[in-house]
């Protein structure tokens, strides 16, 4: 377990009890291959030089300010973020990561979104390395870059024809059932009622 107090507020409290133990286990999920990989990426994609080491430190050093993720949002599509603040004041920071997130909101999915402050903060490295594996993961059918992990599945698209459609009325669904010409008539089901 990597403890993040660099990067943690000074104004917080050290983690205990519950809190600490569920921060173990997210820092736990990270994987630092993973991240390594991601860091290599963003350096080939952006042409940023910075240290690819994959450890929690490091990934979170990388991109706590937002400048590297906004330079990658513009090389994979120029003019997504139209200005990078380069101001050293925590908000300014912030707002980069912000910017990227609305960029990256348009290609990964909800759940594969991170909150500023796992990044900022270095409170959630896994959420942050998930969502940039993700973006990676799309980058080639997206913006034609070269990306990381498997390809995205692509739908298998079917064409019926007006004929096959109608034939498709006149089936009754497994789910439905059958009752085989039975009525309803005479039926008792369970115990009838004594008076």
């Amino acid at each position: 377990f990597q403890k993040m107090s660099a990067f943690a507020s000074s104004d917080r409290a050290e983690k205990s009890g519950i809190a600490l133990e569920a921060q173990q286990k997210i820092y736990e999920k990270y994987d630092k291959n993973l991240a390594g990989e991601i860091l290599q990426w963003v350096q080939e994609v952006t042409g940023q030089s910075f240290d690819t080491q994959g450890d929690a430190d490091n990934f979170v050093k990388v991109f706590q300010d937002g400048s590297v993720l906004c330079n990658l949002a513009n090389a994979l599509k120029p003019g997504s973020v139209k200005k990078v603040n380069t101001s050293a004041m925590a908000f300014k920071k912030m707002e980069n990561i912000s910017f990227f997130l609305k960029f990256a909101e348009e290609f990964v999915q909800k759940s594969e979104l991170f909150q500023t402050v796992d990044l900022y903060e270095g409170q959630d490295p896994n959420a942050v390395l998930i969502c940039l594996a993700s973006l990676a993961r799309k980058s080639e059918k997206n913006f034609g870059r070269s990306g990381l992990g498997p390809k995205e599945a692509q739908g298998d698209r079917r064409e019926w024809t007006e004929e096959q459609l109608k034939a498709g009325h006149n089936v009754i669904g497994l789910q439905m059932g059958s009752n085989k010409g039975a009525t309803a008539a005479g039926l008792n089901m369970g115990n009838t009622r004594h008076m």
